[in-house]
């Protein structure tokens, strides 16, 4: 036994207490988008550290900044690791998210024997695709698309053009509110609720002009550092002043749009660009980064109820019959 004590030893090393070598990890970096910032930033000023770090030094952060060096073999073995690390927890969420609908639907199909066994076989495929859907969907977006918007933000927020931030917010917020799967349902819905009187691209068009707002309002506190009640109470008392004037179907319509554009998409896509943008400035994440998804859920809700206004007024100008057989359709909605 102590042979073997004294054997260990000869490998044992001391842990130095100061002068240290700060070694980069793709696995915290896309993980954990402003962690290593954060982290050296502790240790150089608030506990007084030596730390010695390179910005340019890569082990496999080489294969984010300098793809055209590492061997294509290299970055798809530690991107296929990194999918493969996340895999397993959405697999986990989505199953225990979808598993209380399952034991509803089948605790409700053995008291009724509602449903035949062509239809129960219908539903149980479309049970599968959904959970395999929601698996590959959130292990994408979570894995793939958070390193994506904090390195795009921290280099963009890095160049010498700080202020492209707003313009280049507003158009991925135009785009990408498309991607929601959300957003889609809520769209084919309210189109066949209300007859085709609010049609999909009109909710789209306003959709993607909200979040295009919010996302640019966004970038504007990341590079003024203003507090967001500055923008948060005024848009929600006009959303507030704007529901007593806009038909009552348009009211509904843009509270729930507010919920459903505020998806995955955006949290993990918008609050690191705004977070990556906002560590490469300096600023404090927590009070200027944070506060995104809240703003595109409030912007749907103007931009939807000012479409109500544009229809109220343009339906003025139809003939009588024709606003009376819309008004049908909609108190029916």
């Amino acid at each position: 036994m102590t042979m073997k004590r004294k054997s260990w030893q000869d490998y044992q090393k001391e842990i130095a207490d100061d002068h240290y070598y700060y070694a980069r990890s793709c696995i915290r970096q896309n993980f954990f988008p402003g962690s290593e910032k954060l982290f050296i930033d502790m240790l150089r000023n608030d506990l007084g550290k030596d730390l010695s770090d390179d910005p340019k030094h890569s082990s496999c952060t080489g294969i984010g900044y300098h793809s055209d060096i590492v061997p294509l073999e290299t970055i798809m073995t530690v991107v296929a690791r990194q999918f493969a690390l996340g895999f397993p927890g959405y697999a986990e969420e989505v199953l225990l998210s979808i598993l209380p609908i399952v034991a509803v639907f089948v605790l409700f199909q053995l008291l009724t024997r509602c449903y035949r066994r062509r239809q129960l076989l219908r539903t149980g495929v479309g049970f599968l695709y959904t959970v395999i859907g929601l698996i590959l969907f959130l292990t994408g977006v979570n894995v793939g698309f958070t390193p994506v918007g904090n390195l795009l933000g921290s280099g963009l927020a890095g160049s010498a053009y700080r202020w492209v931030l707003i313009p280049i917010g507003a158009l991925i917020g135009y785009y990408i509110v498309k991607a929601e799967p959300a957003v889609q349902v809520l769209n084919k819905q309210v189109e066949d609720v209300t007859g085709g009187t609010v049609s999909q691209s009109m909710m789209n068009t306003a959709l993607s002009i909200g979040v295009a707002c919010a996302v640019m309002l966004s970038m504007v506190r990341v590079l003024t550092g203003i507090s967001i009640y500055w923008i948060l109470v005024p848009g929600y008392a006009l959303a507030l002043i704007l529901a007593r004037y806009v038909p009552s179907v348009f009211v509904g319509i843009a509270f729930d749009s507010g919920g459903v554009a505020s998806g995955p998409m955006t949290s993990t896509f918008l609050l690191p660009l705004a977070m990556g943008a906002c560590t490469a400035l300096g600023g404090n994440v927590v009070t200027d980064a944070f506060g995104v998804v809240a703003m595109v859920a409030m912007t749907p809700l103007v931009t939807i109820q000012l479409l109500g206004v544009s229809y109220k007024r343009r339906i003025k100008h139809v003939a009588p019959a024709a606003v009376a057989q819309v008004e049908e359709i909609i108190e029916l909605a």
